[in-house]
């Protein structure tokens, strides 16, 4: 029986929007966790991007201390932290001192692409060899710096040994859903930006899956687009926004989040539609009723664990909003 009465979290890339600057970039950020937090939303994620003029979500460790610091109950995590970026060990020690500060809320995605362009890549780099190929070790010596002392080497994560930090393994491609079956890890699928190999990804975790001390059996999580309004129509002006977005990205210009506009036509020719629309096919829009059978239907074909929702809406009440109505429609409400 598929469930559309499901655990609900957030992922936020904490973009600039038109108007505003990084600092306000960051506390709408904040807003937003706090609002979420009130709805009942399970877990907050922040993303990391680097040399992104329109994202202030390069230092993601420092925006997750940040909304621990103005939040209360609900977890907050990275997706993700990208190891080809970090040593493993000071992910432990930042990860492990924020365990402690804040117990039993902490969460840590991790992904092994760079996030950001080859240049910028190999200036963040920890060492010239391609830590992209280690990401199956890197993620393993997390997993035993989080572990019990017997289990530790000579290096230790202090503080970090023992807080049993959960790791979620991130991907938008196939690679990475064989790692977290085999390692028996929860696995979350980049379906906001990748929708692509979505399927694949799901059943080859779901068929290689290996239980673990960590999990007795699969888990599941898709980050998707939702674009919730009173109207169908309503939700599809507010996406022109995310389409937009999307459309900065398939011409590598540097534009803040903007505001929704009547006739997109106007702003992007067939190739760059296709392109765009097809980055952003994994989207929940419409009214409650509409996003209500959407979710329905997505849930009858994969029937996963836990839906992350991203909203890229200009307006924020109307962003909160969106995320009110996902709440509605798994609650039940």
């Amino acid at each position: 029986m598929t469930n559309i009465q499901i655990p609900v979290s957030v992922l936020n890339l904490a973009p600039i929007r038109e108007g505003k600057d990084s600092k306000q970039a960051i506390e709408d950020l904040v807003n937003l966790a706090q609002a979420t937090e009130e709805m009942g939303y399970k877990r907050y994620w922040i993303a990391e991007h680097h040399n992104t003029p329109t994202l202030v979500s390069s230092a993601t460790s420092l925006l997750i201390k940040h909304t621990l610091e103005h939040t209360n109950t609900i977890r907050v995590g990275s997706g993700g932290i990208m190891l080809p970026n970090h040593a493993p060990l000071v992910v432990a020690e930042q990860f492990g001192t924020m365990a402690t500060i804040y117990p039993d809320r902490v969460d840590l995605g991790l992904g092994r692409a760079p996030g950001t362009d080859m240049m910028t890549a190999s200036a963040l780099r920890r060492s010239k060899n391609d830590s992209v190929y280690t990401f199956p070790e890197d993620v393993q010596q997390l997993l035993t710096y989080f572990g019990p002392l017997e289990e530790q080497s000579y290096v230790k994560a202090y503080p970090g040994v023992e807080t049993n930090i959960p790791i979620y393994i991130l991907g938008s491609s196939t690679d990475s859903a064989y790692l977290a079956a085999e390692l028996g890890l929860p696995y979350v699928f980049a379906s906001h930006f990748a929708p692509r190999y979505m399927e694949d990804a799901i059943r080859i975790y779901r068929a290689r899956f290996k239980p673990s001390q960590y999990l007795d059996k699969p888990y599941m999580m898709i980050c998707l687009n939702v674009i919730a309004a009173e109207t169908d129509e309503e939700a599809e002006f507010l996406s022109t926004t995310m389409k937009q977005f999307f459309l900065n990205v398939v011409r590598g210009t540097q534009m803040k989040l903007s505001p929704p506009v009547e006739d997109l036509d106007s702003l992007w020719n067939p190739m760059e539609k296709e392109a765009a629309e097809g980055m952003s096919s994994v989207t929940l829009m419409g009214s409650k009723e509409t996003v209500k059978g959407q979710l329905k239907q997505f849930q009858d074909m994969y029937n996963v664990d836990e839906i992350m929702a991203v909203s890229y809406i200009y307006d924020e009440n109307k962003q909160k909003r969106s995320y009110e109505i996902l709440k509605e429609i798994v609650d039940g409400k």
